[in-house]
């Protein structure tokens, strides 16, 4: 059985088909610490698996998005020793399960929308940049804040911001750790769409996320699958994908409802994601 995780956290709320994921310990600017980590990995894997929502929508409280990595991710349980080859290699083990709890946001079946205001910091850019679409408030930054603290940006960024911003601009943000404001990362294509207010940037947020939710999930599903998959291969690898995708997927109901329901000015009826089971479920 897919039951919702127990979240300290965040807080989750499913609506009309549209998950509403917000970052809730504003008095910690909802920096990233262990717990925070296990429990994002355990609510994309419940959404992944469930099939209830269409859309992910990512908020978050208080005066920042996130300040990013929290040091006791690195101390306590975590020792990051640099004196062995075993401590080196529990890095590397350590990183990637960090980089695959981000990775899980491009590899979940529906979209992701960030919504951000305040600062977005270190691992927070890690983390949005991983997503779908991007709105931010005119008051929101980013900041790529590892280089000041002598380290070097470990789990996404590096890879995913040079496929969404100029090279140039992201190898000055990397070298310096400057904060990029609002309206530059409207201009270079970062974010979607800037706000004037938090409220208005998380309903904008949620309506896209509603009109997504009203698309033949399956439909979404692939359209995603084919935009990751283009922005990583060649025009003819993808558009070889794209024909075994297309034959995959085809509904000639999904496109008989769709023409249907736009004529007649009514929301399409559409049937879920089929839900995931544990390998060990099965049987």
């Amino acid at each position: 059985m897919n039951t919702a995780p127990t979240l300290t956290c965040f807080s989750l709320t499913t609506t009309g088909h549209v998950a509403h994921l917000v970052l809730n310990r504003p008095e910690a600017m909802n920096t990233m610490h262990p717990t925070f980590w296990r429990e994002l990995d355990e609510v994309l894997v419940h959404l992944h698996r469930s099939g209830e929502a269409r859309a992910l929508v990512i908020s978050s409280t208080g005066k920042h998005f996130s300040a990013g990595m929290a040091l006791e991710t690195f101390g306590g349980a975590i020792t990051m020793d640099d004196q062995s080859p075993e401590g080196r290699a529990a890095i590397f083990d350590l990183l990637t399960d960090m980089q695959h709890t981000f990775t899980r946001l491009e590899e979940l079946r529906i979209p992701v929308i960030m919504a951000i205001h305040g600062g977005c910091i270190g691992g927070a850019v890690d983390m949005v940049t991983a997503a779908c679409i991007r709105y931010a408030t005119a008051d929101a930054f980013f900041c790529i804040q590892e280089i000041n603290i002598g380290m070097v940006a470990d789990v996404g960024t590096l890879q995913r911001l040079p496929k969404l911003v100029p090279l140039g601009v992201v190898k000055e943000l990397a070298y310096t750790g400057r904060r990029m404001p609002a309206q530059k990362a409207l201009a270079y294509g970062l974010v979607n769409e800037v706000f004037d207010t938090q409220e208005a940037m998380v309903a904008a947020a949620l309506e896209c996320a509603q009109e997504i939710a009203s698309k033949p999930p399956v439909a979404i599903w692939g359209t995603k699958q084919a935009v990751n998959y283009a922005r990583d291969h060649s025009v003819e690898d993808s558009l070889r994908q794209m024909g075994w995708l297309q034959g995959t997927i085809w509904s000639n109901r999904h496109v008989r409802e769709s023409v249907t329901a736009m004529k007649q000015k009514r929301a399409g009826d559409f049937p879920a994601l089929t839900p995931l089971q544990r390998f060990s479920e099965l049987g």
